[in-house]
């Protein structure tokens, strides 16, 4: 679930209208050769790989005749309104009464008030406000109870002091399911405090590249640990299915997301494509979500993600023939943060196609609502979505609800642990994190037996995660991003270093925090914390594996040069390449992001009071390790000889193994960028392809000579040579744009020390009736734009040019260059007939540039 909207590469700039950095990678195109299904059930046309499934919570006859009572009293407007998810900072309790809006959410970051430090009495007195709005039946309607969700992805990770567990990558290296199921408990009865009821977690991505920036959001890139953790986290949160207390009391309603390969994508693009085989879909992503509904998960949230080229938003065959008739799945489906908008021919507030695929509700956080609701509504009325599919989504809604007795619970503040603030940062709930982090570490190297550390020794610990618990907490914590937080905002956590000084001190050593690694007296030891810096979604993904830290590495040389012992404590969301961190290191330990109990660290590299192993490693990396940083995919049975250290890789303190020193080749090639990089040069060259979408959000790859959507058309047209040229036509019906796509990543850091630019030719025939906007894209929310507006309107008619774009100041609005998708697109809502030639990037200014393009 996301924190705002962030548009797609193209369907969201022209949605959006803004700048590039609100945008993605849009992998919707369709692959030559790659079979989408296999052999199926001739009786249904499912594929034969997919299982037969029964929900782990059985079907009640009494509550089925209880949602037919309830939908022949309900007027198509409450049906809707059920349908519509509305988020907290564009919808007041008064809009849910008036539209019977069926759930509320806070996305990553929001808060009661808009109020960071709101307190549990605040959050809790929302709900009531929401709930009571829903309830109000003043207008002849049905009171229906309206359902909170929240994103609680390593804990109750919005509200402050709260527990936050160790990320998912670092559960995984634990490999125990079983604490699983007492971490979902304990977050549930965070969330329960605030008077919230629905969970957007587990999430069940089967990661492949680790590029991608969701990375620690997964438990492995094995299926099966994901398949073995996904159940037991979906039974902590909700509850046994035969228990009393199931989705009720101190359980929450559990989501399994994001459906369905979202960890597959090509080259680990946030929100791509999966471009891979049906039975490979079933083998590798498809797994957690069995366990999950085998443990009776009662909502499933869709992908942003496509399926060879098919957007999970918009599949029926996934949605509705696989997910609810095939795996037996009963309850609803949630979008994800303004998912439905792309579809193909969808918009924000327009997508009667999601509903008929199998969509149950949408996740409409911004105030284009409303403009959703009217559009769905008209589309009921109209049977362009059936009468029986609205009743489906609406059932599936009543169903959830009525299991989890919020017809009965009453408001929030009634029910039961409400408002208790003992339940936020419990003292049972810390130890449980506590545990997550000293089975989560993963000792890669030990040389000399350096680890377990006495405690009564001179301890100097460095780094600049040594005593920050944002950092170590990482994304979704409090912010969206992680960012923007101070020790002060995370009341009853401990950093690594407030950790490690309480076992030294308490034994009569000395703890010395220097970030910078200085001190008076020589330690016995240097321990230096460091590693990624939060983030999440979009903005975490990269180019390559290589750890980018050289103030670190400088850090770990300065001290090993002073021949005193450093251990290495690694803070990250993704296997790394760091070989030269590890050289530089006598002990290196993966710590992943682990949270608020940073002191769980200590309990593991430091011996007891008796000098004995206080406890042992069991961390066993659950993403393979690689040998050097270029971006190839390393899992089992995949390039597993290119690992450094393999899947399920991990030192005990019963080991002697002696790593030697490891190469610190990176792979990675600096470009010469003597020679300018022909982008488009009579055709679009690899690895683009010119692409145009319309004003209805269709997308189409250019493979022809002439492509023609609603409000824009391109025609192959000659220069100099035969087609050597594309003729780029709006005609003024709304905002469509064009422009040259990848689905890898292209790096063009080697141009910005030289004078770098996008360089190409244009011929104005028609100028632009409003304004255009020519950009460059990295990704979803990394990208930028310059206006050409006025350029293109002083230009004389019919005469070519020549223009340059300055690489320096793309750079510096947003465009990270080493991750280029997009070198160069066009975008304008206006009237506008244009021709381009000869698309290169250059290393320096050309002659007979007749238009530069500055900041600005």
């Amino acid at each position: 679930m996301k924190k705002r909207i962030l548009l797609g590469i193209i369907s969201g700039l022209i949605a959006g209208g803004g700048l590039a950095g609100c945008s993605e990678q849009n992998s919707t195109q369709k692959m030559a050769g790659v079979p989408s299904s296999s052999s199926s059930d001739s009786s249904t046309g499912v594929s034969a790989h997919w299982p037969q499934l029964t929900s782990g919570i059985a079907r009640d006859p009494s509550v089925e005749a209880r949602i037919d009572a309830l939908l022949a009293k309900m007027s198509i407007e409450e049906k809707v309104g059920q349908m519509i998810q509305v988020e907290i900072r564009s919808a007041t309790p008064e809009d849910v009464k008036q539209y019977h809006i069926g759930s509320i959410l806070n996305g990553g970051g929001s808060f009661p008030n808009d109020n960071k430090h709101a307190s549990v009495a605040d959050w809790v007195a929302l709900a009531d406000a929401y709930y009571h709005a829903s309830m109000d039946a003043s207008d002849g309607g049905v009171a229906i109870p309206m359902i909170w969700g929240t994103d609680a992805v390593h804990g109750h990770n919005n509200v402050i002091g709260a527990t936050l567990f160790p990320h998912n990558i670092a559960l995984g290296a634990a490999h125990n399911p079983e604490l699983m199921r007492k971490i979902g408990a304990a977050t549930a009865a965070e969330v329960r405090a605030t008077g919230i009821d629905w969970v957007f977690a587990p999430t069940l991505a089967v990661v492949r590249d680790d590029r991608w920036g969701r990375t620690y959001e997964s438990y492995s890139e094995d299926p099966e640990l994901v398949r073995a953790y996904g159940g037991e986290m979906v039974t902590g949160m909700q509850g046994n299915p035969d228990a009393e207390d199931l989705l009720q009391v101190k359980h929450v309603i559990a989501t399994a997301k994001h459906y369905l390969a979202d960890g597959g994508t090509l080259n680990g693009i946030d929100r791509g494509d999966a471009i891979i085989s049906e039975e490979e879909l079933v083998r590798l992503h498809a797994q957690g979500y069995f366990s999950a509904i085998e443990a009776g998960v009662q909502t499933v949230m869709a992908s942003f993600s496509s399926w060879n080229g098919e957007k999970m938003h918009g599949h029926k065959y996934l949605m509705t023939d696989v997910l609810k008739d095939r795996l037996g799945f009963d309850g609803f489906i949630v979008g994800d943060w303004a998912g439905h908008q792309f579809v193909n021919g969808c918009s924000n507030v327009s997508c009667p196609q999601s509903v008929n695929a199998g969509l149950d509700m949408f996740m409409a956080p911004d105030p284009s609502w409303k403009e959703l609701y009217k559009n769905t509504l008209a589309q009921a009325k109209s049977g362009e979505i059936p009468a029986a599919r609205l009743d489906d989504a609406v059932r599936r809604i009543l169903r959830v609800k009525i299991r989890a007795g919020l017809f009965e619970a009453g408001a929030p503040s009634e029910r039961a642990f409400a408002a208790d603030e003992s339940l936020i940062g419990a003292p049972e709930h810390r130890a449980v994190a506590r545990q997550a982090v000293r089975e989560s570490l993963v000792l890669l190297k030990n040389n000399g037996n350096l680890l377990p550390l006495a405690r009564d020794q001179r301890v100097l610990v460095a780094g600049d995660g040594a005593d920050n618990i944002g950092k170590q907490s990482g994304g979704w914590s409090i912010t969206w991003q992680g960012t923007g937080n101070q020790n002060s905002d995370f009341p009853g956590a401990t950093s690594v270093y407030g950790g490690i000084a309480e076992v030294v001190e308490a034994a009569g050593g000395t703890a010395e925090l220097s970030v910078d690694g200085s001190f008076e007296q020589k330690p016995d030891v240097a321990i230096v914390v460091f590693g990624e810096d939060p983030y999440a979604e979009m903005q975490g993904d990269v180019s390559n594996l290589d750890y980018k830290g050289d103030a670190d590495l400088a850090l770990l040389q300065k001290l090993r040069a002073q021949n005193i012992p450093v251990v290495a404590l690694f803070i990250t969301g993704r296997s790394l390449w760091v070989n030269p961190e590890i050289n530089a290191s006598d002990a290196f330990v993966a710590i992943w992001q682990p949270g608020s109990e940073g002191a769980g660290v200590a309990d593991v590299i430091f011996r007891n009071a008796e000098g004995e192993v206080n406890h042992d490693f069991k961390g066993k990396l659950t993403f393979s390790w690689p040998n050097d940083a270029q971006p190839t995919v390393r899992n089992p049975g995949e390039n597993e000889a290119l690992a450094q250290f393999n899947f399920g890789y991990g030192l005990t303190y019963g080991d002697t193994v002696e790593i030697a020193a490891l190469s610190e080749q990176s792979g990675l090639k600096v470009s010469d960028s003597a020679e300018a990089l022909a982008v488009f040069n009579g055709r679009a060259l690899d690895p683009w392809s010119f692409q145009v979408m319309d004003t209805a959000n269709n997308l189409s790859t250019i493979s022809s000579s002439v492509a023609k959507l609603s409000g824009i058309s391109v025609q192959s047209v000659d220069r100099k040579v035969q087609e050597d040229s594309r003729r780029l036509r709006w005609s003024g019906e709304g905002s469509a744009m064009v422009g040259l796509f990848a689905n890898s990543r292209t790096d063009l850091t080697s141009y910005l020390g030289k004078q770098g630019a996008l360089v190409f030719d244009v011929k104005v025939d028609a100028a632009p009736s409003a304004a255009v906007s020519l950009g460059m894209n990295c990704g979803t929310d990394c990208g930028a734009e310059q206006s050409i507006t006025e350029l293109l309107k002083g230009a004389t008619p019919g005469e070519w040019k020549t223009v340059a774009v300055d690489l320096q100041c793309l750079a510096e609005a947003g465009a990270k260059l080493d991750m280029v998708l997009s070198p160069f697109y066009v975008r304008t809502a206006g009237a506008l007939d244009m021709t381009v030639h000869n698309i290169h990037i250059a290393s320096k200014a050309e002659s007979g540039v007749d238009a530069d393009i500055h900041c600005g």
